[in-house]
């Protein structure tokens, strides 16, 4: 099989690094025109500059904006008006007791991680339905089904966005657009890896840090690695395209069996 989005232009929120810069680079690998964003012209443009290296030849525009903020999305939505492939990659997570996160620390969470998505799926989905083809993704975690103890407000949101995505999926029923989130599981990020570390020290080499991490902290993946962004960013790409026509309103894992259930 081979993944052509030739023509598409893919908007991937939250790409200036980690699992949105893997997708960004993966889908600009695929022939899409791809839009890469991070609340700063510094990180939008390092962002760019980087899939450009990676896909010598790629379109990809930087765009600058706080997509947490009604003016950061009027931003985004004048300088890319339509997109075929939206891909809700936007998102914080932190760790904190249950008992001390504060109503203003659950509203910061439910603003940047889900109604970030929401109001670019509004504004997009209905010129999708229009053509007659478009492809919508959440990039949801683990977390939603597997609530930790100490991100209850991080997995919260994640819950959340199976519902929304669920919901704009029977909004363009029939349509030709599809509309899935994606659960994935613990990743290599750097914010990872700094946790890893603070967990299982500094004195192991990573490869053999991160399955004594994974042993001990995640016992429940199947994997018994962290998955890489590549890994992510594949699934992202295969549901971007024609080839996934039949997928959509699911919650599709990329969890290396982290999640411990036989059906999604």
């Amino acid at each position: 099989m081979r993944i052509d989005l030739d023509g598409r232009t893919a908007l991937v929120t939250g790409s200036a690094q980690g699992i949105g810069l893997a997708i960004a680079r993966t889908l600009a690998g695929c022939g899409a025109s791809v839009v890469v964003n991070g609340r700063s012209p510094e990180t939008s443009e390092r962002a760019a500059d980087d899939v450009r290296e990676h896909v010598p030849g790629a379109h990809v525009l930087g765009v600058a904006a706080d997509l947490a903020t009604d003016e950061g999305t009027a931003a985004m939505l004048e300088a890319v008006p339509r997109v075929d492939v939206l891909v809700n990659n936007l998102g914080i997570f932190e760790s904190a007791d249950p008992l001390e996160i504060d109503d203003a620390t659950w509203r910061r969470f439910l603003e940047v991680n889900v109604l970030t998505g929401v109001r670019l799926t509004r504004a997009y989905l209905p010129g999708m339905m229009d053509r007659g083809w478009g492809r919508v993704q959440f990039i949801g975690s683990d977390s939603a089904v597997a609530i930790p103890a100490e991100m209850i407000h991080y997995g919260v949101t994640k819950t959340a966005l199976l519902g929304v995505s669920r919901g704009f999926a029977k909004a363009a029923a029939g349509t030709g657009v599809t509309v899935n989130s994606v659960l994935a599981g613990p990743t290599h990020t750097g914010g990872v890896e700094t946790f890893a570390r603070s967990l299982v020290g500094d004195d192991l080499p990573w490869d053999e840090a991160q399955r004594v991490f994974m042993r001990e902290h995640r016992p429940s993946s199947l994997l018994q690695r962290l998955i890489e962004p590549e890994e992510i960013a594949h699934m992202v790409a295969y549901l971007a395209s024609p080839l996934a026509s039949a997928t959509t309103g699911a919650a599709v894992r990329v969890d290396g069996g982290y999640i411990d259930a036989i059906v999604p």
